[in-house]
């Protein structure tokens, strides 16, 4: 296990970026018309994820960084309701939206996982 000296070295963040780009990707192909709608509220939510944990991780108490990490785990709960939605009302495919909302459940435990430890390191 590698040092960690920035946020860049978090696997969670990275993680997230990679949905962020993988969201970004698949909303390329949505109709033009979702995009003030669909689009923009599906990559706003990708990208907020990642933003919260690196100003988390910035941010100099615990009890901060666990805060901006719970609003990246609303940001993903956001994400995932609107690839369901995008699915739902045909702006992208049925099953199109399957390796992402499994890269957002996995990334969903590791978020669940990272606030128990930085709470875990508050108490203690």
């Amino acid at each position: 296990m590698s040092e960690v000296r920035s946020y860049r070295d978090l696997l969670v963040w990275q993680r997230a970026m990679d949905l962020a780009a993988a969201t970004y990707e698949l909303t390329r192909a949505y109709p033009r018309d979702e995009l003030f709608g669909l689009t923009s509220q599906s990559r706003r939510a990708a990208v907020s994820i990642a933003a919260n944990i690196a100003e988390g991780y910035g941010r100099a108490s615990r009890r901060t960084y666990s805060h901006f990490l719970r609003i990246a785990q609303g940001s993903l709960k956001e994400l995932e309701t609107h690839l369901i939605l995008a699915e739902r009302v045909g702006a992208t495919s049925q099953g199109s939206t399957e390796t992402i909302l499994e890269k957002a459940d996995e990334l969903g435990r590791m978020l669940r996982s990272l606030i128990s430890k930085v709470q875990e390191q508050r108490a203690g």
